[in-house]
């Protein structure tokens, strides 16, 4: 594969015009997908994009393996250009390519049961290849950078081939990450080599900006899935108000009309994306680019920058970039959405579109909020014109009752915040670490302990990088980070379910997921483990952990008399020339204290 000419068009890779990307509308226009989509990227593009899509579908396969596929795809693409009509080429895209994986000889010797997915119709074949992508596979040896000189080598006198390896190597190592992102990664690498190489000292500076690159390609990978598991999880309408309230926020200029197309054409491409369609992801969130681009006086002041940058480059600047300024002189949203007499004439004509302007309208003017509560809040106002207007003949609104009812929801955010926040700050981060276990255990206590403290942790880092940041930026980074969290641990209880109080948080409402998990009581139809004095550790997180299993309706007062026999053990024990005796029989002390205390037997 000539890849030069591949990496030079990344730069230089651009759009004229913006065309409506509505998946229908695109598709009754061009006869053969496929023929458009290689007319869109050119040949080379083309290629390393369905590179990235064969090494996430097949993580085990080889590159020279891979580079045949390729080809084949590729040929049938210069076919189709010529002849659309062919029945060949008005395939999807996906069943194009989920065919050609199943033309692999021995694909079960190599994946096994993932070769009954090609006995599937389109889309279920589609879906059940995708449920065997392995995230972070353990079968790829981890990668191992050659000595300096040696890899400045092998990009001076074989560019070509270094950079295609490495687009193929960070594919099958993240088999959700959509393939601009894949391609703006090789773009970082390729700076880092052109200023490391020239620097008298390379390894150092190359293992710094490499390690830089695979934590932005964590970062992107966790929110990348993220976003797939709420569209997947939720649906198109859920997902789009997320959106809308995000870009409302980041884009406070910005009439209605445009965010509103926007929101439409984003779906769309994260449909793409998620589903592993990777060449219509690519040219269509390349062609969004170029049309927040061409209107970027419109959308906001903080993006001509990143607008001069490559294709490949823009996208990433774009959605890094700061939120815009929020226009002075907005008015009121009561008079509009309250006081006027057509309010419910307004919501009944239209239900979804005005809920979408009050939101487009409530979240410009509120960036110190999280998206996630701005829907609580929309979902709050819809309740209540359903309930107290269009329900009630005089048609008037309690505007006290109003006002209060809103409070609530943006009040119980700000609270857990602050309270999280105090806590770190006054206690530390063991502290924190260990309400936080506490917290949970007592939630979901059938999780194993190494996943509560792994979930702990989590949530620690949240605080750790959230509480620091200046008060109007607190909320929205908390809560977006803890529902990243809660989304990954409600995905992994889709396949193990932990209790009934668990599953109904994962899956009654997005908004309304984290305060849903902390108002969670404990479990009433958990079964505790008998009794066994191997629960209890010399860790004082661990084994307040393996009582609360025991227990989970231990109080802080429990808690704290226990804690303090332990406090009190160590610092005992550890001041004797014989410690290890000494633990062996205040442990046993504390064993006995602290079933007593709990009164178990």
């Amino acid at each position: 594969m000539k890849w030069v000419t591949l990496i030079s068009f990344i730069f230089l890779f651009s759009f004229a015009t913006s065309r409506n990307l509505k998946r229908v509308a695109r598709e009754s226009e061009h006869k053969s997908e496929i023929a458009h989509r290689y007319n869109d990227l050119k040949e080379e593009t083309f290629k390393a994009v369905a590179m990235i899509t064969f090494a996430q579908y097949l993580q085990r396969c080889s590159y020279e393996g891979l580079s045949k596929m390729v080809k084949d795809v590729t040929d049938l693409a210069q076919k189709c250009v010529g002849h659309e009509d062919d029945p060949e080429c008005t395939k999807s895209l996906p069943t194009i390519f989920l065919d050609e994986i199943c033309k692999v000889e021995k694909l079960r010797d190599s994946y096994g049961a993932m070769a009954d997915c090609c006995g599937k119709a389109d889309p279920e074949r589609n879906e059940c290849f995708l449920s065997f992508k392995v995230h972070q596979p353990d079968f790829v040896q981890p990668y191992q950078r050659p000595a300096a000189d040696v890899i400045c080598k092998e990009y001076q006198d074989n560019r070509v081939s270094f950079l295609g390896h490495f687009i193929y190597s960070v594919a099958r190592r993240n088999p959700f990450l959509y393939a601009p992102t894949i391609l703006g990664l090789a773009a970082d690498y390729e700076h880092a080599l052109q200023d490391c190489c020239k620097e008298g000292d390379t390894g150092p500076c190359l293992d710094e900006k490499a390690a830089a690159i695979k934590e932005k390609a964590k970062k992107i990978s966790v929110k990348q899935q993220y976003s797939c598991g709420i569209l997947h999880k939720f649906g198109e309408r859920i997902f789009q108000a997320d959106k809308l309230a995000f870009l409302s926020q980041k884009y406070p200029g910005a009439p209605f009309s445009e965010l509103h197309k926007l929101i439409g054409d984003i779906k769309g491409i994260y449909k793409e994306c998620c589903e592993g369609d990777m060449l219509e992801c690519m040219d269509d969130r390349a062609q969004l680019m170029s049309y927040i681009c061409s209107k970027h006086d419109v959308f906001s002041s903080k993006i001509k920058g990143c607008c001069e940058k490559p294709i490949v480059e823009q996208s990433e600047c774009i959605m890094e970039a700061d939120f815009d300024d929020k226009p002075e002189g907005l008015p009121s949203l009561v008079e509009r959405y309250i006081h006027d007499k057509e309010v419910c004439k307004h919501f009944e004509a239209d239900h979804s579109l005005f809920m979408a302007e009050f939101l487009y309208e409530y979240s410009r003017r509120h960036p110190e909020f999280s998206s996630q509560l701005l829907l609580r809040v929309a979902k709050g106002y819809e309740d209540l014109l359903e309930k107290m207007s269009c329900c009630n003949v005089s048609n008037k609104f309690d505007v006290h009752l109003q006002e209060e009812e809103l409070k609530k929801h943006i009040k119980e955010t700000q609270d857990v915040v602050k309270i999280n926040c105090d806590l770190l700050a006054d206690h530390g981060e063991q502290d924190f670490l260990k309400a936080v276990l506490i917290r949970y255990t007592k939630k979901m206590p059938q999780v194993s302990t190494d996943t509560l403290l792994e979930i702990g942790k989590k949530m620690l880092a949240v605080g750790v990088k959230c509480c620091q940041l200046p008060e109007d930026k607190r909320l929205p980074c908390s809560e977006g980070y803890l529902s990243i969290v809660i989304q990954d641990m409600c995905r992994k209880q889709e396949t193990t379910p932990i209790n009934d109080n668990v599953s109904h948080c994962c899956s009654d409402s997005y908004a309304y997921r984290r305060p849903c998990f902390t108002a969670l009581g404990t479990d009433d139809k958990y079964v505790p483990p008998p009794f066994n004095p191997d629960m209890f550790s010399f860790d004082e997180k661990l084994l307040l952990v393996n009582l609360i299993k025991r227990k989970p309706q231990m109080t802080e007062e429990q808690i704290k008399t226990i804690a303090d026999g332990f406090t009190a053990m160590v610092e005992k024990c550890c001041k004797q020339p014989d410690i290890e005796t000494c633990f062996g029989e205040e442990g046993a002390n504390l064993i006995v204290q602290s079933r007593t205390t709990l009164g178990i037997g």
